[in-house]
């Protein structure tokens, strides 16, 4: 799941609302990945691009994405894998946000909302379709 997480550059493929991702740059250090990505998401005639730096640490499985630019004020997301069976493990993950404009938040802030809540069940088809197998939705 770590590394399905991690490929980031396929979320346009399966992400809701996410329509393009760019990665600008990536580099190596200490067995972990830091990249820099742009994303942008849309909904009916809005859209935004923003700018992460998404560090992928495989050794501890967590991801961490910090935003740099865009719309918001903050964005912050993590992710966490832990193996429960063989070939099974938990997913954790956690977003905090805040729209740099009340005027956005206002237009996106519900959308944005219902979204996440589509993510979860995003990442578990995902799963089932690369994977070949029913895992349990990620906890959030």
């Amino acid at each position: 799941m770590f590394d399905l997480v991690a490929d980031i550059e396929r979320y346009p493929e399966f992400v809701p609302l996410c329509e393009a991702l760019t990665i600008r740059s990536r580099r190596e250090k200490g067995g972990r990945s830091i990249l820099i990505a742009d994303m942008t998401v849309g909904y009916k005639a809005i859209r935004e691009t923003f700018t992460s730096q998404v560090l992928l640490n495989p050794a501890e499985l967590e991801i961490h994405a910090q935003y740099l630019d865009g719309p918001f004020r903050y964005l912050d997301n993590r992710w966490s894998f832990a193996e429960t069976d063989p070939g099974s493990c938990d997913v954790h993950f956690a977003i905090d946000y805040e729209f740099r404009s009340r005027v956005l938040a206002a237009l996106m802030g519900a959308m944005f909302e219902r979204a996440f809540a589509r993510f979860t069940r995003a990442f578990e088809e995902r799963a089932n379709a690369v994977y070949g197998t029913d895992s349990a939705p990620p906890s959030v």
